[in-house]
């Protein structure tokens, strides 16, 4: 399991603290075996002093020649084609699951039964009754447990949250999120598992509008009831291989419009099909003091408005840049202007997570815990549920 090593300081000395080893062993090796793997490798000399220094087991996947050359490629000292390989291990201390959805439950579960630590990507998990039945195995294990919902970790996200928690922005009125991307706008785009029901459980909703529904729960409050549309505009797409016609059955885009337990109102959007839209995701909250505004693609930026504001001539939004020293994870990067990207929030998360492993700290309430990604089911299927009915569906956990 975990053990202690020194680390060595740019003097060259063994620093007089050891830092714990923690084993890790992957599933999956594709977009966020990759993101996960490159946040793992920079945490030991950019979280510095590293809470863990993170040890590269196993990584594993279905396919031989793909995970093989991920193994070499991202440095992990050997690779599987059977996850229950990693499990096994007793080196392992942390059981990351970068799979697709529906690998989600199993591993999961056997990995919390083997007494694993777990960061699992978002969705948790296809249904909310999966979901709820990993966090009923990590809470039996008694391990730490968090989901891969990393925008809670870019610098002016956090810096959002702590001006919000401080009450700068009074009352919240409303909270509006969209997230918008372009990729499968052409129909002749092959079906892939993300189009596949039995396997993401959702389509732009999962992949996309969960991570909407996650900042609106961490940054205003849990929804109370919801009404909602879902639409599939391209039903039949090629097979991969060539062979045929497939059947797209998840949802291309879903609006919805929500009530928060806090009195709140709000509009959570997704989209696969937004011609310009790369990575667009944008959320407004608007309080009774002011309102913030922030968009993934201008991330190292918050813009922001206070009501009366002096002098009234120059009153309106001011873009912030959130990367002074002070500001939310800076300490451990660069001189003020000096921009990060999308991939440090990954960092900024894992090392959060092997912080909680290591010095036995709450994931919650910053981390998103395996709770967290069930309520985020249950919502996800009240959208389902409410688009299928066209009636108003009530937020019961």
């Amino acid at each position: 399991m975990a053990e202690e090593v020194g680390f060595v300081t740019m003097a060259g000395a063994k620093a007089t603290k050891p830092v714990p080893e923690i084993g890790v062993g992957m599933l999956g090796y594709a977009f966020m075996g990759k993101a996960h793997s490159n946040a793992y490798k920079k945490i030991p000399y950019m979280i510095y002093p590293p809470p863990a220094i993170p040890k590269l087991i196993i990584i594993s996947g279905r396919n031989e020649e793909a995970v093989k050359e991920a193994a070499l490629r991202y440095g992990y000292e050997s690779y599987s084609t059977d996850w229950h390989q990693v499990i096994k291990d007793d080196r392992i201390s942390l059981f990351d699951n970068g799979a697709p959805n529906n690998t989600h439950l199993e591993p999961c579960v056997a990995a919390a039964r083997a007494g694993k630590n777990i960061l699992c990507e978002k969705p948790l998990a296809p249904s909310a009754k999966a979901a709820g039945a990993m966090l009923e195995a990590v809470m039996k294990a008694g391990v730490k447990h968090m989901v891969g919902y990393n925008y809670r970790f870019v610098p002016a996200i956090r810096q959002a949250k702590y001006l919000i928690d401080k009450g700068l922005l009074g009352e919240i009125y409303h909270f509006r999120g969209i997230y918008l991307q372009e990729w499968i706008t052409d129909p002749n785009f092959a079906l892939n598992w993300r189009l596949e029901k039995n396997v993401a459980g959702s389509g732009a909703l999962g992949d996309l509008g969960s991570h909407v529904i996650d900042l609106a729960r961490f940054l205003v409050s849990e929804p109370r009831r919801i009404s909602a549309m879902a639409k599939t505009f391209i039903k039949e797409r090629p097979l991969p291989d060539g062979s045929g016609i497939g059947k797209v059955e998840v949802d291309d885009a879903f609006v919805a419009a929500v009530e928060f337990e806090n009195g709140a109102v709000g509009t959570l959007e997704a989209s696969r099909f937004c011609p310009g839209r790369k990575n667009h995701m944008v959320v407004e909250i608007n309080g009774s003091k002011g309102s913030l505004r922030f968009n993934l693609e201008r991330l190292n930026e918050l813009e922001v408005f206070w009501k009366g504001e002096p002098p009234k001539e120059t009153q309106g939004f001011h873009d912030v840049l959130v990367s002074e020293s002070y500001h939310p994870f800076w300490e451990y990067w660069w001189p003020h202007g000096h921009i990060i990207g999308w991939e440090h929030a990954f960092v900024h998360e894992i090392a959060h997570l092997l912080d909680a492993i290591v010095n036995n700290k709450d994931v919650a309430p910053y981390g998103a815990t395996f709770e967290d990604g069930y309520r985020n089911a249950v919502i996800c299927d009240a959208i389902i549920k409410s688009a299928q009915t066209e009636r108003q569906v009530i937020i019961k956990y």
